[in-house]
């Protein structure tokens, strides 16, 4: 078990969220209090890398369904970047390949601004 890292960094398309580690019904409740505080808004886009993430159940899927969803409330865009093939693999068994659009990775941008979570 890997305990759930979120490093926050400000982009110049918006928020990325990289997330590493094990994304459970442990630590799905982390990520999900984090929407509230991103700065999202028409013509930005919420970014999910998730490069680091090692394991993904239900929960976990269920917050990224969340993130999906405060992004459209605010107008804003939402993309998963770097899917690790086991994830990939769950997002195309229960259609949300077609749902989430589909990064190979974050752009890098000149984020000004990173904080680490875990």
């Amino acid at each position: 078990m890997s305990p759930l890292k979120i490093t926050i960094r400000d982009a110049a398309t918006g928020p990325v969220l990289e997330i590493s580690g094990d994304l459970d019904y442990g630590s799905a409740t982390e990520l999900r209090d984090l929407f509230p505080t991103l700065d999202l808004r028409p013509g930005r886009r919420l970014v999910l890398e998730l490069a680091g993430m090692t394991f993904c159940d239900s929960s976990g899927i269920t917050a990224l369904i969340a993130a999906h969803n405060h992004a459209l409330a605010a107008g804003a865009d939402m993309a998963l970047a770097a899917v690790p093939a086991h994830t990939m693999r769950i997002l195309r068994i229960v259609g949300l390949d077609q749902v989430f659009p589909l990064l190979p990775r974050s752009d890098n941008g000149s984020g000004s601004e990173n904080a680490a979570l875990s």
